[in-house]
């Protein structure tokens, strides 16, 4: 395997890993380390050049700096991505060699389940490092602990829509609230599902038929097609397929009175927070909402996952969203960057303590 380090300003490191032999291609980024090793997810798709996957996995490596601070778990930004379409060109060679790669870190970073990598996956990068989390375990009550982080994300984000709903509209039900889902995948299903079980109707949009198919027979959601759903006629929108979805050909079709989704890096541009703040929409920060993964993942790397510690860990997301939106109306500031000012202020006492 070959490995060099790209020096990029305002990032830690970034290492460029390669193994023809593997059929591996793989950036890992980490942002910064002030609070603790590096920990995020590795992502799996087939990026159009090298430049848009580094792209990528710094932006998404500097929002896990910022969404393990405010989760409150003692981690940096870390993040990975591999070069490759998962559905056809992931095999164990390649993954396992990834594996190699997050060792040969010696724990500066933590790898776990993202866009692309499944349950299995994660079980064949196991067996090279040490250095991973999202792994389904049993203590010794038997009970099961940790393991994906998906429904862990989905039930987070779910305590997120609920509070940016009581901040917008006055009531956190969001029974006869109507909700348009972008990405259906293991996030979206499961917050569909929940948003459908508390009386919330649906609109679902994905890339995947068979996923808005199952949508529309489990929940009776309408399905529109990927380029609709930020323009449909609902009290929410939720993004929760790959990033960017608030972008300057969606911001002004947008008929929603809250963006509130699991998607990372939802805003295209920084201004796209300022243009939703313009608009009255009520927008929940991504890296805050969709926090509830990465803190089931940090918890379980630190052997204190408990069922009673997730749930108030994912409870307080809820509450931490209602500092955010309280301080950003009170200083008339968008809700993006309020959220980004109280991350900076914990790794800064982090920084002051060290």
């Amino acid at each position: 395997m070959k490995s060099r380090v790209l020096q990029i300003e305002g990032w830690q490191k970034i290492v460029h890993f390669t193994d023809d032999e593997a059929g591996l291609e793989a950036l890992i980024s980490i942002h910064d380390a002030t609070i603790g090793p590096g920990c995020g997810g590795c992502r799996v798709f087939p990026y159009e050049s090298f430049e848009a996957g580094l792209e990528d996995v710094k932006n998404l490596s500097r929002g896990m700096t910022y969404k393990n601070a405010l989760g409150g778990i003692p981690f940096g930004g870390g993040k990975a991505v591999i070069f490759a379409d998962p559905r056809k060109d992931k095999t164990p060679e390649m993954l396992r060699a990834f594996g190699r790669a997050v060792e040969s870190l010696h724990g500066a970073y933590y790898t776990a389940e993202d866009s692309g990598i499944t349950d299995a996956d994660m079980a064949i990068i196991r067996k090279e490092t040490k250095y991973s989390a999202g792994a389904h375990k049993t203590n010794d009550a038997g009970e099961q602990i940790g393991g994906n982080p998906s429904p862990m994300t989905a039930r987070g984000v779910w305590v997120g829509v609920k509070a940016a709903a009581l901040k917008k509209f006055g009531d956190a039900s969001l029974k006869g609230k109507s909700v348009s889902i972008l990405g259906v995948g293991a996030v979206g299903m499961e917050l569909a599902r929940l948003i459908h079980e508390e009386g919330g109707t649906l609109v679902v949009a994905d890339v995947n038929d068979k996923a808005t198919t199952e949508a529309r027979e489990r929940f009776g959601a309408s399905v529109v097609s990927p380029e609709d759903a930020a323009a449909a006629d609902v009290d929410i929108f939720a993004p929760c397929a790959l990033g960017g979805a608030i972008n300057e050909g969606t911001i002004d079709r947008l008929k929603a009175k809250v963006v509130a989704g699991a998607a990372n890096n939802q805003l295209k541009t920084p201004d796209m927070d300022e243009a939703l703040k313009a608009r009255g929409i009520l927008y929940a920060p991504d890296y805050v909402i969709n926090a509830a993964g990465v803190i089931s993942v940090g918890l379980e790397i630190l052997g204190t996952w408990t069922k009673e510690e997730m749930t108030r860990r994912t409870n307080k997301i809820g509450d931490t969203l209602a500092e955010i939106f309280k301080r950003a109306e009170a200083e008339d500031s968008p809700t993006g960057a309020i959220a980004d000012k109280m991350a900076l202020e914990v790794i800064a006492q982090a920084r002051k303590a060290a």
